[in-house]
């Protein structure tokens, strides 16, 4: 349902019909049921939920119930707050959680998780009482009073669902517990009351529906109350002594005038004498009301209360209320003259038309002639809409006013009560000849202005209050009454009537409402009753009131009924003939139809046919369209890949040229770094040369100059003995200087010649190897264009032949290619041979510089005992340059020998002859 959030568990509705409220845990809604159109909506805070929002029985109260225990009260129509309930004590405060109330809408009860029940005076606005439940009650689930038919509404029994599955009834004001329905082994899920009182259906947790009977249950229900009237009898006797009149008088509680179905109060009684004459019986209602006292209240007010207003008319009318006799006329269903009755009277409310519909179905199952009466609908459709929540009260007024206030209506069917209409004419002549003469001058007939407001019974000119007062005068008086408001409604509106000249403007007038006092037609209706003679009043035609009878409904046969049944029998016969008429129609349709469709499936076949020709056509064509952009996109395509294929070759081609530019150009850069790296090396060699040559001048001037010394000390010998042993200790130690100096001098130069031996042998093997490379890459490019002739030799040769010599270049190559592999094996060994004839070389070197350094300290020290020291240091300057001259000379001999080693190890090899 639009509007709530969460499911709607509760939904209420207003006595009238008219509205609902539905009710969430968010949220309540109020609907207009006639529009189905959402009138307003109750917004709350979450934190504060929806409990229950209901209407109260009998009046325009909302009751609205929230999860903080707070009631208010609103007005319906305004949506005004009429109060709020005071909190309850703290002592009893509970939750509340299930709400029921009174008939009358006086007591609220209410309850919770708790044994306790809280009882509310809704008028006094207070808690009055707390009853609380057996122990074994802990809390409750459901409430709902069991109506009773003497209590007026004022509801005193109370049934209570508990969470043991046990419905207990109980007595508010004694705190009786009456009975008990459920049981802990079959408990009660649901239970809900029937309208009055006598039947309860539940809702087992087994599933099963049980039904009980209340009356079977306890018989402290629906007891008629103890007389409340004082009871004067007379004696058996013809005499009259007062010593012999007795008095019954029963007391009892003082209650509300209701309506009883099985028994009637008794009224008061007197006998003055055995000759007098009884009070008129038909003043005496049932429940206690005179309809003389009724009659005077409503003269005095105008109308009755809108609160009892239902109440006085049941009273009035004498309704029997049967049940049993109504339930059997609904259980015929619709009538077949009913059937279609939306079609002629559109209603927006669907539950008033399907009220409507049931009530005719049921009057025309009663009488016969009701189902062809084309006004019923009208005459019952302000008693459908005020009467739609309780059918069976619809059905018994409707019927009690056709039996007495449509007295004779039907002698003339199906035309209008002619008879009826004189008598309205009659009155009218006799009150208001003018008017009357108006109207026939203008060719009026009552039919227009009369029968128009008594087959709508007015409600076509008159408002709802405006009706509901009319109508209080009508049943409270004569059925004479009901054609005499006629005669005053057009008496009251001479004026406009008048003034109306076309006969269009009666009829708009006597459908349509006018502005007119309700209260001066109803005081001029009694005005007529009152002065009309008694020759021409319809009081002395029509019959008194007489009520339907109870058990079961009297038979209504006043209108001719050879018509009636002459109509039934032709429209039977033309419906049979409808029937078969429309049968065959039918059959002829469904023919035709037949007929149609295969015509159609032939159409359609034919055009289908047509359809996938010319599909196929174009099928075709765009077949034959799509080869030749295929075709086309081919030849792009062609043309695409021969473009790419020779931007393909000029890219190879470039790529080529740029890589053997970029291997020339790595060539000259090799070469160009080569001679760099050859004069660098000449450099130092120059430059080592030139070293080695200052340092043995060095060493020559060393020596020249010890000459010198030596040759000065041969001098001073002749010296004395003291100086020559000075001199010889410092000629000692000038040479063991000089021959340290010469020692680490001599260390020096060996370890010199050595690492620029070895870095002159590596630069060689460096070279070599470059040289070797170089020697492979240009055979290489030979070999490659001496093939490359061969095969633009060969090229114009046999396909065999080629493929023989191909076969055989392939064979040669793969020689060549064993052997190279085989040779650099070879190179590789003797490269390996010669590092190890260098490390043999280099450690042979190492070991005659010990040797000689040995050797060396050794002479030194015989020198060092030898005074003779000029010939040692010749003998050792001459030992000296002829090791340095070896050493130069083996420097020399062992790099030409790796040059010749590593030219002869780069020739190219040996190609195989083709």
């Amino acid at each position: 349902m639009r509007g709530h959030e969460s499911s709607v568990f509760s939904i209420s509705v207003h006595a009238s019909g008219r509205y609902a409220i539905t009710t969430s845990s968010d949220t309540a809604q109020l609907w207009d049921l006639d529009t189905f159109q959402r009138k307003r909506k109750l917004n709350i805070r979450q934190s504060v939920g929806i409990q229950k929002v209901f209407f109260l029985p009998l009046s325009n109260t909302i009751l609205s119930c929230f999860k903080d225990n707070s009631v208010f009260a609103w007005e319906c129509d305004t949506l005004f707050c009429k109060y709020q309930l005071p909190a309850p004590p703290e002592s009893s405060s509970i939750l509340y959680k299930v709400f029921a109330v009174t008939r009358d809408g006086r007591i609220l009860a209410a309850g919770g998780k708790s044994n306790h029940l809280h009882l509310w005076c809704l008028e006094a606005k207070q808690l009055f009482s707390i009853i609380q439940m057996p122990t074994k009650v802990r809390a409750i689930r459901h409430l709902e009073f069991l109506p009773d038919g003497f209590d007026a509404g004022s509801n005193q029994v109370l049934g209570v669902l508990s969470q043991d599955g046990i419905m207990r009834f109980i007595n508010i004001q004694t705190c009786k517990l009456l009975f008990e329905i459920g049981s802990l082994d079959e408990g009660i899920s649901s239970s809900v009351i029937s309208p009055h009182g006598r039947y309860i259906a539940s809702i087992m947790e087994n599933g099963s529906l049980n039904i009980y009977s209340v009356q079977a249950l306890t018989q402290e229900i629906n007891k008629p109350p103890p007389p409340l009237v004082k009871v004067i009898e007379d004696l058996p006797k013809s005499k009259l002594n007062s010593s012999d009149l007795k008095m019954k008088v029963t007391s009892g509680r003082v209650q509300r005038p209701t309506k009883s179905r099985e028994s009637k109060i008794q009224t008061r009684i007197l006998k003055q004498d055995l000759t007098g004459n009884f009070e008129n019986k038909e003043n005496e209602l049932s429940d206690g009301l005179n309809k003389k006292r009724l009659q005077i209240l409503l003269k005095g007010y105008g109308e009755y209360p809108m609160k009892y207003r239902m109440f006085i008319w049941r009273s009035l009318l004498q309704l029997p209320e049967n049940h049993t006799a109504f339930s059997s006329l609904v259980d015929k269903g619709v009538h077949v003259a009913f059937l279609n009755l939306q079609k002629k009277y559109p209603i927006k409310s669907r539950r008033l038309l399907r009220v409507l519909q049931r009530t005719l179905s049921a009057l025309a199952h009663w009488s016969a002639i009701f189902s062809d009466t084309p006004y019923l609908p009208l005459l019952a459709f302000p008693f459908v809409k005020l009467f739609q929540n309780n059918q069976l009260i619809c059905f018994e007024v409707i019927a009690t006013l056709i039996i007495n206030w449509c007295q004779h209506w039907f002698e003339y069917f199906p035309n209008p009560p002619i008879n009826i209409l004189s008598m309205i004419e009659n009155v009218l002549a006799f009150h208001d000849k003018e008017l009357l003469q108006h109207f026939m001058d203008r060719d009026i007939t009552s039919q227009l202005y009369a029968w128009p407001l008594l087959e709508t019974l007015f409600s076509e000119v008159l408002t709802r209050e405006e009706w509901l007062k009319l109508f209080d005068n009508v049943f409270s008086n004569h059925p004479s009454f009901l054609l005499m408001a006629v005669v005053a409604y057009n008496i009251c509106s001479r004026a406009p009537l008048l003034n109306c000249n076309l006969k269009d403007d009666f009829e708009y007038f006597f459908h349509h409402r006018n502005n007119l006092d309700i209260t001066v037609v109803i005081r001029e209706v009694y005005h007529l009753v009152d002065t009309t003679p008694t020759d021409i009043h319809p009081e002395s035609i029509l019959d008194v009131f007489v009520a339907l009878t109870k058990g079961q409904y009297p038979v209504f046969n006043q209108y001719p009924k050879f018509i009636v049944d002459y109509q039934t029998q032709e429209r039977e016969r033309i419906r049979n003939d409808e029937l078969d008429y429309l049968r065959e129609r039918q059959t002829v349709e469904d023919m035709q139809a037949e007929v149609d469709q295969q015509r159609a499936e032939d159409e359609a076949w034919y055009q289908k046919q047509e359809l996938l020709r010319k599909a196929e056509e174009t099928r075709r064509e765009i077949l034959f369209r799509e080869e030749e952009k295929m075709l086309e996109q081919r030849q792009r395509l062609a043309a695409v890949k021969r473009e790419l294929k020779r931007k393909e070759i000029h890219l190879q081609d470039a790529a080529r040229r740029r890589f053997l530019k970029q291997q020339q150009d790595q060539r000259e850069m090799e070469l160009r770094r080569l001679d760099d790296e050859i004069e660098r090396k000449v450099y130092m060699r120059d430059q080592e040369i030139a070293a080695t040559a200052k340092d043995l001048e060095m060493r020559n001037l060393e020596l020249e100059s010890q000459t010198r010394l030596f040759e000065k000390k041969l001098n001073r010998n002749h010296e004395a003995v003291a100086k020559e042993m000075r001199e010889d200790t410092d000629a000692y130690r000038r040479k063991v200087d000089l021959e340290e100096h010469v020692f680490h001098k001599l260390l020096e130069t060996d370890q010199a010649q050595s690492l620029k031996a070895q870095k002159i042998i590596e630069e060689n093997l460096a070279n070599a190897e470059q040289a070797c490379i170089d020697a492979d890459w240009r055979l290489q490019a030979l070999h490659t264009q001496r093939c490359d002739a061969l095969q633009r030799n060969e090229r114009y040769q046999e396909v065999a032949k080629l493929l023989r010599n191909n076969r055989r270049k392939e064979m040669e190559v793969l020689n060549a290619a064993m052997e190279a592999e085989a040779k650099k094996w070879e190179e590789a060994e003797e490269k390996e041979f010669h590092l190890r004839s260098e490390k043999r070389a280099s450690a042979l070197s190492d070991a005659s510089r010990r040797w000689f350094l040995e050797q060396e300290l050794s002479d030194a020290l015989e020198h060092a005992e030898n005074p003779c020291c000029e010939v040692s240091l010749n003998r050792r300057k001459l030992d000296w340059d002829t090791t340095e001259q070896d050493l130069l000379e083996k420097v020399r001999n062992l790099r030409q020998r790796l040059t010749a080693q590593a030219r002869s190890r780069c020739q190219p090899p040996h190609v195989l002859a083709t």
